[in-house]
């Protein structure tokens, strides 16, 4: 049998179902693409197909839908990702450029790659940023009370409210604050932790304790930013999809909201030659992702941070591969700038 001619039968059953989310059969195939071959060679083609496993019969009567092994097949088959449209490359740009900070800019991410393939966009915030501190203020409040406010480079403001024993007055806050700042400008927002003890030694013994207390807050609020977070955008698309799973999707839901098993699952994701990297149905069968596909790769220094999206198997491989690569490399870009 003409291999090549069976996996174009497979590719055009894919195509056909993905947009349909209809059986195919072989006179429809024959009609819709230009295969050059008669309907009974295509059904040929399709019994050989299903015999391998590729496609499946949903009825006794009824047409073929691609399995998990068929999707791969196809997946595998995509020699490469075609770019975006100039208005897709324009809404990005337009809409990542004009972010504040980080906050802003990992909200628009995960919102844009869940409207351009939609889909339940996921987005890990960056495992090293590249932050670092630009000011650090101490304001006095109630007695006892301090608030700790540290502003990245980003622009991005943290703050934390400290209970002190023994607080300074406005004057010895003054002098905490300048030996604090001295020690902190500059420095990475995740390797605080050696600036309390440099500090505590800048001001004198009487304010010591207290200055203890609050470079000890001001590396805590820097540490806080090595937490492993998800955004997640687009959930109402995957609601809209429930006919393509065989079970419910409140796991699926449930795994997204958790986050542990999506940081697990994104952090085993290396990336193909085409730059991304998809894993198809039962290829997620250790979570509870087994009845989904997600689709994601790597962004920013190392590569170490992910994007990606998750979906049913019934998905437009190429169309999501291009965009989960495009917003990538953007926002690869934008953290680098």
């Amino acid at each position: 049998m003409n291999q090549p001619r069976r996996l174009e039968v497979l590719s055009a059953i894919v195509e056909d179902y993905v947009h349909s989310r209809e059986p195919v059969g072989s006179k429809a195939l024959v009609e819709r693409h230009n295969l050059g071959v008669s309907s009974a060679t295509v059904r040929n083609d399709m019994a050989a197909l299903e015999e391998e496993g590729m496609i499946a019969a949903p009825h006794a009567s009824a047409g073929r839908i691609p399995t998990d092994k068929g999707y791969r097949a196809f997946v595998d088959r995509i020699a490469s990702i075609k770019p975006l449209s100039a208005a897709e490359r324009r809404a990005i740009t337009g809409l990542l450029d004009s972010a504040e900070d980080l906050d802003q800019v990992m909200a628009r991410t995960v919102r844009l790659l869940s409207q351009l393939t939609h889909q339940v966009a996921v987005v890990q915030y960056p495992v090293s940023t590249g932050e670092t501190v630009r000011h650090v203020d101490l304001v006095g409040m109630a007695p006892g009370l301090v608030l700790v406010v540290l502003i990245t480079s980003r622009g991005r403001v943290l703050q934390r409210v400290v209970d002190v024993e023994r607080a300074p007055d406005e004057i010895g806050l003054a002098a905490v604050r300048a030996g604090v700042l001295d020690e902190a400008r500059g420095q990475p927002l995740t390797e605080l932790t050696a600036v309390a003890a440099r500090a505590v030694d800048a001001v004198e013994p009487a304010l010591r304790p207290a200055a203890l207390t609050l470079a000890a807050a001001v590396a805590d609020l820097g540490a806080g930013q090595r937490e492993e977070r998800l955004l997640m955008a687009g959930t109402s698309y995957l609601a809209q999809s429930t006919g393509d799973f065989t079970r419910s999707i409140a796991p699926i839901l449930d795994a997204l909201e958790e986050q542990v098993v999506m940081l697990r699952l994104l952090s085993e994701i290396g990336e193909d030659s085409r730059g991304v990297s998809v894993r198809i149905g039962r290829e997620n069968a250790e979570s509870p992702l087994a009845d989904a596909s997600v689709v994601a790769t790597g962004y920013g220094p190392s590569l170490a941070s992910k994007l990606g999206v998750v979906g049913p198997t019934r998905m437009d491989y190429p169309t999501t591969m291009s965009a989960v690569r495009a917003v990538a490399r953007y926002l690869s870009r934008i953290l680098h700038e």
